[in-house]
């Protein structure tokens, strides 16, 4: 499904970073950083830029091929991974950040990798994470077609045991990224440290 909404020479959801991830930038200790479900790279590339030392992971090949021709066009590089996350390794202890922006994935897969990215930080490491909540359903403007690969503060607060909050938050914002998330969206935004 992946390889396929990313074939076209448009980038769908934009080549410009999502807007909670720049204001959040400053938070972002420097070193490795690890963007999950990355797909097209927008998010990566805009951390390359800000010199961070960046590696995607997406299941589309399609996706990250195009990443690696946004990195190439903006001056920076960055390592890509072709992987389902639901069978992605993360080492204990091995980043400085990760970045999880609208990674949508069936719960059972959600779960474990939010496990394996409390893990997997170093102490002093952040989570920048953006997803949509089921009252997205509502709006109609993007995301999973169901509620149940969608996120509540409750829910993260959960899964993520292990990191402090710096900040979490459930709001309806404009979101304009590409034609596939363009319009109100209902919205969970986190930043987690880990202690």
């Amino acid at each position: 499904m992946w390889d396929e909404r990313y074939s076209s020479e448009e980038y769908i959801y934009g080549k410009d970073p999502n807007e909670f991830l720049a204001n959040a930038v400053g938070k972002i200790p420097k070193g490795r950083v690890l963007c999950v479900a990355e797909g097209e790279g927008r998010n990566a590339v805009f951390l390359a830029e800000h010199g961070y030392e960046v590696v995607a992971v997406d299941s589309s090949t399609v996706g990250l091929e195009k990443a690696r021709k946004l990195a190439e066009e903006r001056g920076v590089s960055i390592q890509t991974i072709v992987c389902d996350l639901a069978h992605f390794d993360i080492e204990p202890e091995s980043w400085d950040s990760v970045v999880s922006i609208f990674a949508h994935v069936p719960p059972q897969v959600r779960k474990a990798l939010h496990k394996k990215i409390v893990n997997g930080l170093r102490s002093g490491g952040v989570l920048i994470l953006e997803s949509y909540r089921p009252d997205q359903l509502k709006y109609k403007t993007g995301g999973p077609p169901t509620a149940e690969f969608m996120m509540t503060l409750e829910g993260l607060e959960e899964e993520l045991k292990g990191l402090n909050f710096d900040y979490g938050v459930e709001l309806d914002r404009d979101v304009v990224e590409g034609k596939f998330h363009t319009g109100k969206g209902a919205v969970v935004q986190i930043i987690g440290v880990k202690p």
